[in-house]
Parts: structure tokens; C-alpha cells; sequence
């Protein structure tokens, strides 16, 4: 069986082979520091099972020639999300990541390279505004879905937080370590379009980011009758940074209805990207602008026509889409470079990921969630595509240039 991603395009796993599996985490997130040389890794001993209480995993950087330098452990990561690591734009050599302390419990830590631990915060995050400044927390111990949480953050036995006024969204500064509450899980039921529908049900959120300017943030709201079902419901918020105007954007009724299973920030501060099935034709690219009332959205691309991680260029011009199905009879997962001036793509590769028989499939499954560099030139994505998972990188000028092209012969 040929094991060939692409006969177009040259991609090098930059990962090594030494019995281990190498992954970055989610599509929704720089890897890269600032002069695109170091790539967040994390190394780990298995990909076949959910981790346990206390199994480590490393942290190490690669460089786009494929040489791996191990830094520090974390006690916290999952197969889909990693540790959250991510190197801080405003402080050389350093990157943030999510770790535990028996004091305190879960934290996040700021590394510096050469250096070791040079900061500690009381919080974890979930990610960081574009200049690294400020970082979005939230609460593990609620997510019921633990491929997306930490075995040292045991899901909580109440379907409520106790004190609904003290849980929710935080901001916390990075800078001086400062954690404020901007929308607590008692705001977010004030404005809930079917505050009827949560009675007696598990709620948590996730999926948390902020937008291309860092001036606001997004997230999910989920509410389950069982922790043990798959069947969710989804409630898509946004507020400002400093909170106060949380609204629900999307309620569920569009995620079911409409098939939307991603979602992301857009190009401008009030754009939003989803993969969404406005026409019954299948899932495509679509963005909308949440302050707008009516809501209107816009398809840009039919991408695969399947449920798809999908993320902008850090300059807006193109479009990466994974596939979250497999694309062919070997099951193989395929990822476009998509121009969103006109909806035309590229096909850059189809991986393998065929997961061991025993492995719980929804929550160590590898999805390539593919991730822009800030320069816009590399592409980087997990895969098991050989006989371990690693990360997989390609550059991208040869399928733009293709991309061009076909603008200008429709002109």
C-alpha cells in the first residue's frame, strides 16, 4: 500500500522516528515562535488510550528540518488538544503550557528557553490573544468529553457549578498573572435563547478563542443529559474582552439542523468561520458576521462537502480544510488550500490514520488540524499516516501559485 501523501507537493515529517508518538494539538492555534524556526511538540508514550493520572508527557521544540530538542514535562495533556502550549509573542524564547501542582492544582507555566520555569499561574488556559498578552481560561473538571480534558482535572459530579456566579470565562493578564470572571455560567443563563431545555442537565463549556485582534472571545456552550452520551447540545457565545455583552450567536437548533461541527474565528473582529450545511448539500466553508441583525450568512467554498477543521491564513488570502472523514477507500484524510476570493482549491495530500482496533476512537483519534505559520508559507498537521503519530509539514507557495493562477484565467 502506498504510503504517498501527495504527488503535487512535498511534505517532510519533521517529527522523529524513535518508538514515540509526536503531536502539536488543535487547528485553532499558532505552534511557531517568532522567527518560525521552533515548532511545539509534545511527545508521548502512547495513542492507543486516554492518559492517566500522572503519566507525563514531554514538551520539546522541532525545527523545520526535522531536529527535536526536549524541554520540560507536563503532568496534564490529552490526544486532541495537547497541553495548550504556545510560545508568547511578546517574551523571546518563551512559550506557556498547562501543567499541575500538588498545592495548587491545575496551572499553566511559562517556560523559557534556556533558561526553565520562569513563571507560574493560578489558572490554566485554553488559549492566548494574538500578541500573547492575555489568555482565556475556563474550568477542565466540567468538560465530560476527556479526550478534551485532563485526568488530573476529574469531571465534576455536579451537573451545575455550585456557585453559578463564580464560575465561567476568565481573562487572566500574562503579564501579571491577574485573573477576572468577564461572563460567569449565571450571565450566560440570563441571555440563553432555551433556558428551559438545561433543567437537570450537565453543562460545561469549551472551545474557547479570541479573535484576530484579541478585543473578543468566543466559546461553546454544551449542555448533556448523560456524561456518558455523545449527544450534546451546542450554544455558540461571544462577548467583548472585558465581558458585560455576552450573547448566544448560534443556538443549538443550527448546529443540528444545520450540521455545523467547527468553528473559528474569521479574517476581521466580528467575522466567524464555520463548517455549516446551509443548503442540505453537505457541509461547506460559510462565515457570517455576529453583529449582524438579521443573521446572514455567506458560503465562501464547498471544501469537502464533510464536517472539516477549517482556519484562515494569518493574512486572510487563503484557507486551510481538513477532512474529518475518510475521502477515499482507504479511509485516508484529505486537506485543501482553499482561495476564498472565488471558492477554488487545491488538493495538498491524503494521510493514512488508521488507529489501533482497541482505541477509543472519539477521543484519541488523530485529526490532522492543520495550522498556518505567521508567515503564511508552512503548513503544519498531525497524522498517522506511518506507524507512529508525528507532525507533517509542507510549504505552501507552489499550491498558491497554482491558486493564482486560476484567478487569472478567469479574468
Amino acid at each position: 500500500m502506498s504510503l504517498v501523501i501527495s504527488d503535487k507537493f512535498n511534505w517532510r515529517k519533521i517529527t522523529p522516528d524513535d518508538g514515540y508518538d509526536y503531536f502539536f494539538g488543535y487547528y485553532d492555534r499558532n505552534p511557531w515562535d517568532n522567527a518560525i524556526s521552533r515548532h511545539l511538540t509534545l511527545k508521548v508514550p502512547h495513542i492507543n488510550r486516554l492518559p492517566q493520572v500522572d503519566e507525563p508527557a514531554e514538551i520539546g521544540f522541532v525545527t523545520p528540518d526535522g531536529k527535536y530538542t526536549a524541554l520540560v514535562t507536563t503532568r496534564v495533556w490529552c490526544h486532541q488538544q495537547g497541553c495548550m502550549s504556545l510560545f508568547l509573542p511578546f517574551m523571546e524564547n518563551c512559550f506557556i503550557y498547562n501543567d499541575y501542582d500538588d498545592e495548587k492544582g491545575m496551572v499553566s507555566r511559562i517556560f523559557e528557553i534556556g533558561k526553565g520555569i520562569v513563571r507560574t499561574f493560578d489558572r490554566p488556559i485554553y488559549a492566548i490573544t494574538p500578541d500573547g498578552r492575555k489568555a482565556v481560561s475556563l474550568n477542565f473538571s466540567r468538560i465530560p468529553r476527556r479526550g478534551y480534558s485532563y485526568a488530573l482535572a476529574p469531571l465534576s459530579p455536579s451537573r451545575y457549578p455550585e456557585d453559578l456566579s463564580a464560575d465561567g470565562i476568565w481573562i487572566m493578564d500574562l503579564e501579571t498573572g491577574k485573573a477576572e470572571l468577564i461572563v460567569s455560567y449565571k450571565d450566560m443563563l440570563a441571555v440563553h435563547p432555551s433556558p428551559y431545555g438545561i433543567d437537570g442537565r450537565h453543562i460545561w463549556l469549551n472551545h474557547a478563542i479570541f479573535n484576530c485582534d484579541g478585543s473578543r472571545v468566543l466559546w461553546l456552550f454544551r449542555t448533556i443529559d448523560n456524561v456518558t452520551d455523545p449527544q450534546w447540545r451546542t450554544y455558540m457565545y461571544t462577548s467583548s474582552i472585558g465581558g458585560g455583552d455576552a450573547e448566544c450567536i448560534l443556538p443549538d437548533v443550527y448546529w443540528r439542523n444545520r450540521g455545523v461541527t467547527h468553528q473559528i474565528w474569521g479574517r476581521t473582529p466580528r467575522e466567524i468561520l464555520v463548517d455549516a450545511d446551509w443548503e442540505a448539500l453537505g457541509n461547506a466553508a460559510v462565515v457570517f458576521d455576529e453583529s449582524r441583525r438579521p443573521f446572514t450568512a455567506r458560503e465562501i467554498s464547498p471544501a469537502w462537502r464533510d464536517p472539516s477543521h477549517m482556519v484562515f491564513s494569518p493574512d486572510g488570502q487563503w484557507l486551510l480544510a481538513d477532512s474529518c472523514l475518510g475521502v477515499d477507500e482507504l479511509n485516508r484524510r484529505g486537506l485543501l488550500l482553499i482561495d476564498p476570493e472565488n471558492g477554488n482549491s487545491v488538493e495538498l495530500g491524503r494521510f493514512m490514520m488508521n488507529l489501533p482496533k482497541d482505541a477509543p476512537a472519539a477521543d484519541v483519534r488523530v485529526d490532522l488540524h492543520p495550522r498556518w505559520s505567521r508567515d503564511n508559507r508552512y503548513c503544519t498537521v498531525d497524522a498517522l499516516h506511518e506507524d507512529r503519530r508525528g507532525i507533517y509539514l509542507v510549504e505552501l507557495e507552489p499550491a498558491q501559485k497554482m491558486l493564482i493562477a486560476k484567478r487569472t484565467c478567469a479574468k
